[in-house]
């Protein structure tokens, strides 16, 4: 069984014998057999190539698509999670698509707010210095005004991951954060998420729990703390890094 929680604590994610399905083919499973859990303030990194299933997995985690068998469970309640009165766990639970799946009608700013004035029916007043701090935080100040589809990959993505982090999740699943980005932005990226990790301000003063898929581990040797990898269908915890690095450097 590779089921590694790394305390005894209650899982924050859980996984038993889950198996996902592709969100691009109908009826073809993708991953088997999924037993793995990530305890509060874990960072794991899940690796694999390109049509692995990786976001397939991930979107099982997050509770956005049923799991093709077995069950998952975030905070002890198993997933997904659709009833009006479990609006608020929901919530506790963040997600980062590959491409900011943001609103293109809306400014940055706008989606931004959306989150805080929809779920926690603030005014856009009230909402407005929020904004600005994680704006500020995300750099994204010089593009507050302008709508999606007048960013770069680059800034979209930095967009989608402010507007993940407005209702200050418990758990934040991140689904490939720096593909297709340059150095710069990748290193900002894990800085950003490192600091996530250990409780910045943005993370409501708590180590945020992290999962990040990635096609590459090797530039988060230094960021996170647990990897694993998909391979052959199959979901395989290494453990930390001196566990994960013989496995892809020769």
């Amino acid at each position: 069984m590779n089921h590694a929680p790394t305390t005894e604590t209650v899982p924050v994610l859980e996984m038993r014998g889950a198996a996902a399905e592709s969100t691009r083919e109908a009826g073809v499973v993708t991953v088997r057999d999924v037993n793995w859990s990530a305890a509060p303030g874990d960072f794991w990194v899940i690796s694999g190539p390109h049509g692995s299933g990786k976001s397939d997995l991930l979107m099982v985690a997050g509770g956005l698509t049923a799991a093709a068998a077995g069950a998952c469970f975030f905070q002890g309640r198993k997933l997904p999670l659709v009833e009006d009165e479990q609006l608020a766990e929901r919530l506790r639970l963040g997600f980062v698509f590959e491409g900011g799946q943001l609103f293109n009608q809306l400014t940055v700013a706008e989606n931004l707010a959306l989150p805080l004035r929809y779920h926690n029916n603030l005014a856009a007043a009230e909402a407005a210095e929020r904004v600005r701090r994680m704006l500020a935080a995300a750099e994204l100040a010089p593009w507050a005004a302008t709508t999606p589809g007048g960013l770069t990959r680059a800034w979209r993505k930095r967009a989608g991951l402010a507007r993940a982090l407005m209702l200050q999740p418990e758990v934040l699943l991140l689904d490939d954060p720096l593909a297709g980005l340059d150095a710069r932005h990748r290193q900002w990226w894990l800085n950003f998420l490192g600091d996530l990790s250990r409780g910045g301000e943005f993370s409501g003063g708590r180590p945020l729990t992290l999962v990040a898929t990635a096609d590459d581990i090797q530039p988060w040797r230094n960021v996170a703390r647990q990897f694993a990898v998909l391979q052959d269908q199959r979901f395989v915890v290494l453990g930390g890094w001196q566990q994960a690095e013989p496995t892809f450097v020769a």
